[in-house]
């Protein structure tokens, strides 16, 4: 299965351009709301005509703006899984699946093809129900056999978790994936979970303003970044506009300090990132002093504390953008109070958020609010990006 898509349309707010070529594989597509990923399914389905470009899967082509070719959905024989399924209310869920298989197919193939997704998605005895009287799960498993019966060239799923709670999306997610193992062919799936998209994808295509920012194997995207785009949707909490002061040294303008880089810092870079679990308290200042002096160690105040079932996460902040190995004063938490109220008072520069895995801490190693920690930022873990 080859895949090639060169396609152009404009919209309103930005100009679809999305060029790329896929295989038998999973390509997921990565970004924001609105940034042109379900709009780029919708053109391959035909369901959307770009402005110019070509479409073509295995040889045959299925939109050429020059030569005047536009196939129908129907002809295009792709498959496209939208969020909220679109099942026919009036028909049975055996009358769903086989809504999508080729009119002229022998109704005793129908038949065959109909009980083989019954019974590959655990809907056996369920083919004479209606969709109003199927829970949120269901619903999906009768749309992806429908996806499968009609033996697609591509599947194309549009967010299909997006209306699932988390322990339903859970299940779900096995039996995708037990699906993807079997397809032979190439899958196209929309997300903007990371996550999400980490578990199902051979391949990320990270869309910004319905341009491809970045395409590369999923664990490159995540390790890689090479646009701010990409930091944005790879989960990269930290981010701030930098500035090169030299070959492994740069500023973090909207931190106000300057950090050690173990790759080189490129002339033009214009912004770094680093993620929020990659940061760690230091070694108490004593201990330091004693042994080899660690780069990129800076006192912040923590700004504010919130939880999750997990984790902690702390919003620092160092308004007089201290770096070790400066003294800490010593503070009562009448001082410490005083102070933190006029630094936010007084700064206007982004937060660095430090994660936190609570089951590996004990309690009083957690940080609170208006406490002074001394923060170790590894310059091996800092993404430089010129885009």
């Amino acid at each position: 299965m080859t895949l090639s898509v060169d396609i152009r349309k404009q919209v309103p707010g930005f100009d679809l351009e999305v060029a790329f070529e896929a295989q038998s594989e999973t390509l997921g597509f990565l970004g924001a709301s609105g940034c042109g990923k379900s709009l780029t399914l919708r053109c391959l389905a035909g369901l959307e005509k770009p402005d110019e470009g070509r479409i073509v899967v295995e040889g045959e082509v299925f939109f050429d703006s020059v030569a005047h070719i536009d196939l129908s959905p129907q002809q295009r024989k792709t498959a496209l899984l939208f969020q909220d399924y679109q099942l026919f209310p009036n028909m049975t869920v055996a009358a769903n699946i086989a809504a999508g298989i080729a009119p002229r197919t022998p109704k005793g193939e129908v038949h065959d093809l109909v009980e083989e997704q019954l019974e590959r998605f655990g809907l056996k005895g369920f083919g004479k129900r209606y969709p109003v009287r199927l829970s949120g799960g269901q619903r999906q498993r009768v749309a992806l056999a429908r996806m499968l019966a009609a033996r697609p060239r591509i599947l194309m799923l549009d967010e299909p978790f997006s209306a699932l709670d988390a322990h339903l999306k859970s299940a779900l997610e096995q039996d995708l994936l037990d699906l993807f193992d079997e397809y032979q062919g190439t899958i196209l799936y929309v997300s903007h979970d990371i996550d999400e998209a980490f578990r199902f994808c051979d391949r990320i295509a990270v869309i910004d303003r319905g341009h491809l920012a970045q395409i590369a194997a999923t664990e490159r995207i995540v390790s890689h970044p090479t646009t701010l785009a990409t930091l944005k949707v790879s989960g990269v909490k930290n981010i701030s506009p930098a500035r090169r002061v030299g070959p492994h040294e740069v500023e973090a303008l909207d931190w106000g300090i300057t950090l050690a880089t173990e790759e080189e810092v490129p002339a033009d870079v214009a912004w770094l990132g680093v993620r929020a679990s990659y940061l760690r308290r230091a070694e108490p200042q004593a201990a330091q002093q004693a042994a080899q002096q660690e780069p990129n160690v800076f006192v912040f105040r923590v700004h504010r504390v919130s939880d999750s079932r997990f984790e902690r996460t702390a919003l620092l902040q160092n308004p007089e953008l201290l770096k070790a190995p400066a003294v800490l004063p010593a503070a009562t938490p009448e001082d410490t109070q005083t102070s933190f109220e006029a630094d936010t008072a007084s700064n206007g520069r982004s937060f660095v958020r430090w994660r936190i895995n609570k089951l590996a801490h004990d309690r009083a190693f957690l940080p609170s609010r208006g406490d002074l920690v001394r923060i170790h930022i590894p310059p091996s873990q800092i993404y430089l990006v010129n885009r």
